[in-house]
């Protein structure tokens, strides 16, 4: 299925006073818009959406009314100032000044993963600010903001969003996200975020009163039920939600999140038509993409620019190391195995590392490896034909651990967390 008409999905600002609203609701037999104290029907379209123009501002507080009685927030809501809970808020982007970014190039890119809640003592993007100046005279030339979307609670690693098109309130909500790309572009970084498309995180009830989201066509993913890609409103859900990134808060690029759980079987896989349209809107922006250790459709059918590659960081560590339980269970940390990886040929289309969120976080007490070794690693990273990552810290070998954190608003989704992560 290729999508080749689209309707912006969600609010906007028309003009002074005016909004259009729209929303995918296959489900409901009838879908309002409450602005304030007003209640304002709209009129349903060809494939299950449902659009009006209405007496609305920006600034204005809203949600939407199915069926009478149920009110929920906007699924593509881009600013949800009270949390996963409150209502969504009519956002004008246009209000946002900022400066070009850099034109990345795959040859050039150093990038830099950090986690905006932690990364600083403010834990915001404010707090990110003064660092941008030493992160460019480290050699850094892109940050890489681990998941900013709206999830619930206040303090988590980002990857179980629910509004994935609203900047997380606690980090400063879309103008402090804003302030920080023009900041990082005017010091001469680039920008790239992950986004997460695999599935929705816990609370995600509210979208399935709207519609058919997830599907048991391909099984479960490791985080729940898989988003149905061929339903048309979940396709623009993920695509729009990519084209927001680029056009509007001029973000340089997007690292797709462990996309070997999304799986489409329309005729033009979602993950290639995200890419085509992304570029549409942003010609030079980057599309990187987290995989499987041996499945390269990323490069080699989606038209996607590089892909993140762990296989290099296993071999390393098992040789530093020792260990080889779990994921590197196939590795057995030779030089030879680590020269086989060295030699992949797509070069600069790999993102590699000595340390990432995952390989730090996922470990039971989040440890690093230690000075000597991890400047080992570095040197092969950093001299190796590939594309180099390194992960908040490392550059002054941070021993600090990064364990995996949330704070759930549910207390039984805070338990079921728990016990998830201790099997």
């Amino acid at each position: 299925m290729s999508i080749v008409t689209q309707t912006a999905l969600g609010a906007r600002a028309l003009e002074p006073g005016l909004g259009e609203f729209r929303v995918w609701a296959p489900l409901a037999g009838s879908v309002e818009v409450r602005v304030g104290a007003g209640i304002h029907a709209l009129t349903e379209e060809e494939g299950g959406f449902w659009a009006g123009e209405v007496a609305a501002s920006a600034g204005d507080d809203y949600r939407f009314v199915l069926d009478g009685r149920k009110e929920r927030p906007d699924p593509c809501s881009r600013w949800q100032r009270e949390g996963v809970r409150g209502p969504s808020r009519l956002l004008d982007t246009d209000a946002f000044e900022i400066a070009p970014g850099p034109k990345l190039q795959l040859d050039e890119l150093v990038v830099y993963e950090l986690h905006v809640g932690t990364f600083s003592p403010e834990g915001t993007f404010a707090g990110v600010v003064p660092r941008l100046e030493e992160l460019g005279a480290l050699g850094v030339t892109a940050l890489e903001l681990m998941p900013v979307a709206t999830f619930p609670g206040e303090r988590g690693w980002g990857y179980d969003g629910l509004y994935t098109s609203s900047p997380h309130p606690a980090y400063g909500g879309p103008a402090g996200l804003a302030q920080l790309v023009d900041a990082a572009h005017r010091a001469g970084l680039g920008v790239l975020l992950d986004v997460v498309y695999n599935h929705i995180g816990p609370g995600n009830e509210a979208f399935r009163d709207f519609g058919p989201y997830f599907t048991d066509r391909f099984g479960e993913t490791p985080w729940g039920q898989a988003l149905d890609y061929g339903k048309r409103g979940v396709r623009e859900w993920a695509i729009q939600d990519a084209e927001l990134w680029v056009r509007e808060y001029g973000i340089d690029g997007l690292r797709l999140d462990a996309i070997h759980a999304v799986e489409d079987d329309s005729a033009e896989h979602v993950l290639a038509e995200l890419a085509r349209r992304v570029r549409a809107v942003a010609p030079d922006a980057l599309v990187i993409s987290e995989m499987g250790l041996d499945d390269f459709r990323p490069l080699q059918e989606w038209g996607h620019d590089a892909m993140w590659l762990d296989s290099l960081h296993h071999a390393l560590h098992v040789a530093l190391t020792g260990e080889q339980d779990g994921y590197y269970a196939g590795f057995d940390g030779s030089p030879a195995s680590i020269a086989r990886e060295l030699a992949r040929p797509e070069g600069s289309r790999l993102v590699v590392c000595a340390q990432n969120h995952d390989q730090v976080g996922n470990r039971a007490v989040g440890d690093r490896l230690p000075s000597s070794k991890l400047r080992l690693a570095q040197a092969v990273v950093l001299f190796s034909p590939f594309t180099p990552l390194l992960f908040q810290g490392e550059e002054y070998a941070e021993t600090a651990p990064f364990q995996f954190f949330t704070d759930h608003i549910d207390p039984s989704i805070a338990d079921a967390t728990r016990e998830g992560r201790r099997r």
